[in-house]
């Protein structure tokens, strides 16, 4: 007799990875979730009862953004550290990010979106294990160091409406990423660490992947709701959830190759303020 797949459904995939603490065990479902989607003994499913926030280990201990101490860059291992430890913190909430859009929408859009941001959730975790291997190889863990408390505002803010969630996390957040991650990855070859510098050149090709499926699903839904023109919808919601001006310098080439150019988000930038 076969043994039941671990999962009855995505959604229910989701629901185990989202009220798991442990990073590593996040890690580790998500994996076999996408093992079992790639083999097509996964269906989607229905919209679990999602939780508001997701589970999260006892350490690291969560501070305000504005309380959070500064990072520098030197060529010791501390300030390589509290970079990596951020990176990971942020690669964390990327998962359950990813799986909260997986749990509260997928059910209401063809079966290519699940596909999409299961990819994503996917390569999310790989990227935490990859920091998190990063950071042991220096004789540190994750949790050793404060990170903030910030990153999950956004997933409040458009829990309830998939367009303003596509808006604000892949096209506002992980673009953001594209911006600043190539200036870390010069740092760290600048202090000799091409094992870093590596890890940090595999995520940057993988968030232009992510940044690419948030703006296709984003018109994609414009088109069926009829919202009228894509990127005066885009830049209303932006300005609705998210707080405060975009800020430049953006990686223009880097946004447009994932299909996103600049009369989308120049005129919510700082400058433009």
């Amino acid at each position: 007799m076969d043994a039941a797949p671990p999962f009855a459904s995505l959604t229910a995939a989701a629901l185990a990875v989202l009220t798991a603490a442990d990073p590593a065990e996040k890690v580790r479902l998500t994996r076999m979730a996408a093992a079992e989607w790639a083999a097509g003994a996964l269906p989607i499913g229905a919209v679990p009862m999602v939780p508001e926030r997701p589970a999260r280990p006892e350490r690291p201990d969560l501070l305000p953004p504005n309380k959070m101490p500064h990072r520098r860059l030197t060529r010791g291992v501390r300030g390589r550290v509290t970079l990596l430890h951020a990176l990971a913190h942020i690669e964390l909430n990327a998962i359950d990010l990813a799986w909260d859009i997986l749990a509260r929408f997928a059910p209401d859009f063809p079966p290519g979106f699940a596909a999409d941001w299961l990819r994503v959730a996917a390569e999310e975790a790989e990227h935490f294990a990859l920091l998190a291997g990063r950071l042991a190889a220096l004789g540190a863990a994750y949790g050793d160091l404060p990170a903030h408390d910030g990153l999950w505002q956004a997933a409040q803010e458009t829990a309830g409406d998939a367009l303003a969630r596509l808006a604000v996390v892949p096209m506002v957040l992980e673009a953001r990423g594209l911006d600043v991650t190539p200036v870390m990855i010069a740092k760290l070859r600048e202090v000799e660490d091409e094992a870093s510098a590596a890890a940090l050149e595999v995520i940057y090709r993988d968030e232009i992947g992510h940044v690419t499926i948030g703006n296709r699903w984003f018109l994609w839904l414009a088109a069926q709701r009829g919202v009228g023109e894509p990127r005066a919808a885009w830049q209303a919601l932006v300005r609705q959830h998210f707080r405060g001006p975009l800020k430049p310098p953006f990686n223009d080439d880097a946004r447009a190759s994932a299909g996103f150019t600049g009369d989308w988000y120049e005129p919510l930038a700082a400058h433009a303020a």
